[in-house]
């Protein structure tokens, strides 16, 4: 027997199949897989630090030009109506307040709009429609800001300023909110630029809601109408619980294309640095003034504030999307926590 095993031994060392050199390239091949995965992790964690390195540059750069405003006007340049190139005294508060109520505007008119599109077209459209409508929605969405504005000054405008003696006689005489439509009719303002924006966020928020709409199971719907739920109690009660973080989302991501917008508002605003109670007369927002002035600011300080704007308007994004990702990291653990 112990032959028998000697002369096994003996054909296995000597077996082609098994030698040294076939052993070898699965851990060749093994060590080459290891190299590529390990120069693939290196790579994407190198676009990653591009990504940070890029936005510390971009506030660095913010930071620095900003001085000479910062120590001109400190922190009362937030709070300061003024804005006079002449005499060099320069105030955010019109800039900041027209950005801010223009984009509330477009949220108050957008975010209904997008749900009843959002709803309609997964819910209640016949399936021949679902796809042209749906197109015609992204389309929206690539049309260029700047055709918007040219068409809010020159089509909606005009046709806006028929519409405003209506809106100062019927809203005008609420009491306390009666102020906001008080004005002559001329068509731009702060009124208008909020309706362009909104036009400009509903393809946003409409697409990413109707995606979120479309992957809540079907089986918790037809639940929902099995037991004689309306389709609006399968919307208020299943879809929008089941979708919820995913609506927030496509809200603040309007949001944010509503306060960075720039040439639209450019057209309609009006561009005057007045504070004025009512939205039908001229404002100003901090993209407006930025794309309206920078070409023209002469002399240190000018352009200082109109960097200092700059810097704000990226701290008040920063700001809308902390909270945004707070909001919906609270949203997931109440989600766990029912579960």
């Amino acid at each position: 027997m112990s032959g028998v095993a000697d002369t096994m031994d003996g054909l296995s060392r000597t077996d082609p199949g098994i030698s040294p050199v076939s052993k070898s390239i699965p851990d060749a091949n093994l060590r080459n897989q290891h190299r590529l995965d390990l120069l693939f992790r290196l790579a994407t964690r190198l676009f990653a630090f591009l990504v940070l390195l890029l936005l510390a540059g971009i506030i660095v750069s913010l930071l620095a030009g900003s001085l000479p405003a910062l120590r001109a006007f400190g922190p009362g340049f937030l709070t300061s109506p003024q804005w006079n190139p002449v005499t060099e005294q320069f105030g955010a508060l019109v800039p900041i307040v027209g950005t801010l109520v223009t984009s509330f505007i477009a949220l108050l008119i957008g975010i209904p709009v997008s749900f009843g599109i959002a709803l309609f077209l997964t819910e209640l459209s016949p399936i021949w429609l679902r796809r042209p409508l749906g197109t015609a929605i992204e389309l929206l969405a690539a049309i260029p800001s700047i055709i918007y504005g040219m068409w809010g000054l020159f089509v909606f405008a005009p046709a806006f300023s028929q519409l405003q003696p209506w809106l100062t006689a019927t809203l005008g005489a609420i009491p306390l909110a009666g102020m906001l439509f008080q004005g002559p009719p001329m068509g731009i303002g702060v009124l208008t630029a909020g309706i362009i924006l909104a036009i400009m966020v509903i393809p946003y928020i409409a697409a990413v809601m109707r995606d979120v709409f479309e992957v809540v199971p079907s089986v918790l719907k037809e639940s929902a109408y099995a037991l004689g739920s309306t389709t609006w109690e399968v919307v208020w009660n299943v879809v929008l619980p089941y979708t919820k973080v995913g609506v927030v989302g496509g809200v603040m991501l309007g949001l944010g294309r509503a306060l960075g917008e720039t040439m639209a508002v450019t057209f309609v605003i009006g561009n005057a640095h007045k504070l004025n109670p009512s939205l039908m007369m001229p404002g100003n927002s901090i993209a407006s003034a930025l794309a309206n002035e920078f070409t023209e600011a002469v002399g240190d300080l000018y352009g200082s504030a109109l960097i200092e704007l700059g810097l704000i308007l990226f701290l008040i994004t920063f700001v809308v999307l902390a909270l945004s990702k707070m909001l919906l990291l609270r949203l997931g653990r109440m989600e766990g926590q029912k579960t």
